[in-house]
């Protein structure tokens, strides 16, 4: 009961987060959603409830998409894809969560830092390649894009619904490949389907929470979760 609990909380607060700072819902998830599973099921159920949200929200801001970064990120995830998964499979496990926790802290940090960079076509393939692998090996494919697009100077109306695009085709892609390589369980889709209606009310709570909130301190609160999520998942592996 108590692990119930602290699944559906951690799903609940994923989903507010998403919607009300932009930041992709399994960036935070993935690494308290491995403390509680299997690291397959863990990854596996970020995947589809991701897939869900994608598609709840990606009808409304449809219109803010750059079709054209779209496509070029599609294509190099082709690339990604089966790299991820193999990295996946070879793995070692503990290796495996040390990795997400750097990787969430190293992006945070850059994320606060304001890290720039260009946008360019070639950027956009290797990006998509990255976050392709990314989403097999470890189910989040938000790092490098989140971090590439901030930098870029991309509007956030244009970051949020591109990146949304973007993840219905690597969500439902990489979750295919998971189980056809990885296999699945019982568990995944009965978690997944616990959790569907609180990822909705989530949805739901951070659209009305979002103009009422002050974003810079909630900015701030984002950066400092993160900073403890890759911490903990760093401290509990060492």
């Amino acid at each position: 009961m108590n692990t119930m609990f602290l699944f559906l909380i951690i799903i609940f607060v994923s989903s507010v987060l998403q919607t009300s700072t932009g930041f992709g819902f399994s960036i935070l998830a993935t690494p308290f959603l491995i403390l509680l599973f299997d690291v397959r099921e863990a990854i596996q159920i970020n995947l589809l409830l991701s897939l869900v949200i994608s598609v709840v929200l990606i009808y409304k801001i449809r219109q803010d998409v750059d079709w054209a970064i779209f496509k070029r990120l599609s294509l190099g995830s082709v690339i990604g894809l089966p790299v991820g998964i193999g990295v996946f499979l070879v793995a070692n496990m503990t290796w495996l969560k040390m990795v997400v926790g750097i990787l969430i802290i190293v992006l945070t940090i850059l994320l606060i830092l304001k890290f720039r960079t260009q946008q360019t076509t070639g950027k956009d393939f290797v990006i998509g390649g990255l976050s392709g692998a990314f989403t097999t090996s470890i189910g989040m494919p938000g790092p490098p894009i989140l971090l590439y697009f901030s930098g870029a100077g991309l509007t956030k109306e244009m970051l949020r619904a591109t990146t949304l695009a973007f993840y219905l085709i690597i969500y439902a892609a990489s979750f295919m490949v998971q189980t056809a390589f990885a296999g699945t369980s019982t568990i995944v889709w009965t978690q997944s389907l616990y959790a569907l209606p609180v990822v909705l009310i989530g949805l739901l709570f951070g659209e009305w929470l979002f103009p009422k909130i002050n974003q810079d301190q909630f900015r701030l609160f984002v950066y400092g979760l993160l900073l403890f999520t890759g911490g903990y998942l760093l401290w509990q592996q060492l």
